[in-house]
Protein backbone atom coordinates (compact mmCIF):
# COMPACT_ATOMS: atom_id res chain seq x y z
CA UNK A 1 0.00 0.00 0.00
CA UNK A 2 1.21 3.77 -1.05
CA UNK A 3 1.90 5.93 1.70
CA UNK A 4 3.33 9.84 2.07
CA UNK A 5 6.47 7.74 3.07
CA UNK A 6 6.46 6.40 -0.82
CA UNK A 7 6.35 9.72 -2.07
CA UNK A 8 8.30 11.85 -0.10
CA UNK A 9 11.03 9.06 -1.20
CA UNK A 10 10.15 9.37 -5.07
CA UNK A 11 10.60 12.99 -4.92
CA UNK A 12 13.63 13.04 -3.10
CA UNK A 13 15.07 10.04 -1.65
CA UNK A 14 17.60 11.52 0.16
CA UNK A 15 16.12 13.43 2.32
CA UNK A 16 15.83 13.16 5.80
CA UNK A 17 12.51 13.92 8.23
CA UNK A 18 9.96 13.61 10.47
CA UNK A 19 6.68 13.19 9.55
CA UNK A 20 3.54 13.20 11.78
CA UNK A 21 0.60 11.22 11.01
CA UNK A 22 -1.20 11.51 7.46
CA UNK A 23 -1.12 14.65 6.62
CA UNK A 24 -4.27 14.87 4.24
CA UNK A 25 -4.09 18.59 3.32
CA UNK A 26 -1.70 21.92 3.44
CA UNK A 27 -2.19 22.90 6.77
CA UNK A 28 -1.90 19.65 8.13
CA UNK A 29 1.39 18.96 6.01
CA UNK A 30 2.63 22.03 7.22
CA UNK A 31 2.11 21.33 10.43
CA UNK A 32 3.32 18.21 11.10
CA UNK A 33 6.22 17.77 8.75
CA UNK A 34 9.81 18.76 9.64
CA UNK A 35 13.17 18.08 7.46
CA UNK A 36 16.50 17.65 9.23
CA UNK A 37 18.44 20.66 8.01
CA UNK A 38 22.14 19.65 9.99
CA UNK A 39 23.59 18.25 13.45
CA UNK A 40 23.89 19.96 16.72
CA UNK A 41 26.76 19.85 18.84
CA UNK A 42 24.85 16.79 20.58
CA UNK A 43 24.94 15.24 17.13
CA UNK A 44 21.58 15.35 17.39
CA UNK A 45 19.20 16.24 14.09
CA UNK A 46 17.89 19.97 13.76
CA UNK A 47 14.79 20.21 12.61
CA UNK A 48 12.97 23.04 10.13
CA UNK A 49 9.15 23.28 10.14
CA UNK A 50 9.34 25.92 7.95
CA UNK A 51 7.88 25.29 4.45
CA UNK A 52 11.08 27.39 3.00
CA UNK A 53 13.06 24.97 3.85
CA UNK A 54 10.93 21.46 2.82
CA UNK A 55 12.71 19.96 -0.49
CA UNK A 56 8.97 20.31 -2.38
CA UNK A 57 5.41 21.50 -1.63
CA UNK A 58 2.04 19.94 -0.56
CA UNK A 59 0.62 20.08 -4.04
CA UNK A 60 4.25 18.26 -5.28
CA UNK A 61 3.68 15.79 -2.81
CA UNK A 62 0.08 15.03 -3.25
CA UNK A 63 0.34 15.02 -6.80
CA UNK A 64 3.31 12.49 -6.64
CA UNK A 65 1.23 10.39 -3.98
CA UNK A 66 -1.48 10.43 -6.49
CA UNK A 67 0.38 9.20 -9.62
CA UNK A 68 2.26 6.36 -7.08
CA UNK A 69 -1.52 5.14 -5.85
CA UNK A 70 -2.69 5.27 -9.66
CA UNK A 71 0.19 2.91 -10.36
CA UNK A 72 0.23 0.37 -7.76
CA UNK A 73 -2.34 -2.11 -9.71
CA UNK A 74 -0.03 -2.30 -12.68
CA UNK A 75 3.19 -2.39 -10.52
CA UNK A 76 1.39 -5.34 -8.28
CA UNK A 77 0.55 -7.10 -11.03
CA UNK A 78 3.44 -7.11 -12.88
CA UNK A 79 5.24 -8.17 -9.54
CA UNK A 80 3.03 -11.02 -9.66
CA UNK A 81 3.84 -11.38 -13.69
CA UNK A 82 7.21 -11.63 -13.16
CA UNK A 83 6.89 -13.93 -10.28
CA UNK A 84 4.83 -16.47 -12.30
CA UNK A 85 7.71 -15.71 -15.17
CA UNK A 86 10.68 -16.84 -12.46
CA UNK A 87 8.33 -20.02 -11.84
CA UNK A 88 9.65 -21.07 -15.28
CA UNK A 89 13.02 -20.10 -16.39
CA UNK A 90 14.43 -23.29 -15.52
CA UNK A 91 12.16 -24.53 -18.58
CA UNK A 92 14.63 -22.21 -20.60
CA UNK A 93 18.09 -23.35 -19.61
CA UNK A 94 20.73 -24.12 -21.41
CA UNK A 95 21.11 -27.82 -19.57
CA UNK A 96 17.61 -28.72 -20.42
CA UNK A 97 15.33 -29.79 -23.34
CA UNK A 98 14.17 -27.42 -25.51
CA UNK A 99 11.22 -25.82 -24.03
CA UNK A 100 8.05 -27.24 -25.88
CA UNK A 101 5.43 -24.56 -27.70
CA UNK A 102 2.83 -25.02 -25.00
CA UNK A 103 5.38 -23.53 -22.67
CA UNK A 104 7.06 -20.56 -25.13
CA UNK A 105 2.97 -19.78 -25.33
CA UNK A 106 2.40 -19.84 -21.81
CA UNK A 107 5.76 -17.45 -20.68
CA UNK A 108 4.89 -14.93 -24.19
CA UNK A 109 1.27 -14.69 -22.26
CA UNK A 110 2.70 -13.74 -18.87
CA UNK A 111 4.95 -11.56 -20.93
CA UNK A 112 1.89 -9.41 -22.78
CA UNK A 113 -0.58 -9.79 -19.85
CA UNK A 114 0.26 -5.93 -18.69
CA UNK A 115 -1.11 -5.39 -22.65
CA UNK A 116 -4.89 -6.30 -22.06
CA UNK A 117 -4.95 -6.01 -18.20
CA UNK A 118 -3.99 -3.10 -15.43
CA UNK A 119 -4.55 -4.96 -11.99
CA UNK A 120 -4.96 -8.35 -10.75
CA UNK A 121 -8.44 -7.04 -9.58
CA UNK A 122 -9.58 -8.06 -13.12
CA UNK A 123 -6.30 -10.29 -14.25
CA UNK A 124 -7.37 -13.85 -16.30
CA UNK A 125 -3.93 -15.87 -15.73
CA UNK A 126 -3.07 -18.31 -19.23
CA UNK A 127 -3.11 -22.04 -18.01
CA UNK A 128 0.52 -23.03 -17.02
CA UNK A 129 1.22 -26.57 -19.22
Amino acid sequence: MIDLDDAIRALSPSTQYRIVGEPTNETEFNANFAVVTGIDKENSAILSTSPEDFPFTWLQLKTKYDELVAAEPLRLLRKERDARIAETDYWSLSDTTDMTSDQTTYRQALRDITKTYQSLDDVVWPTKP
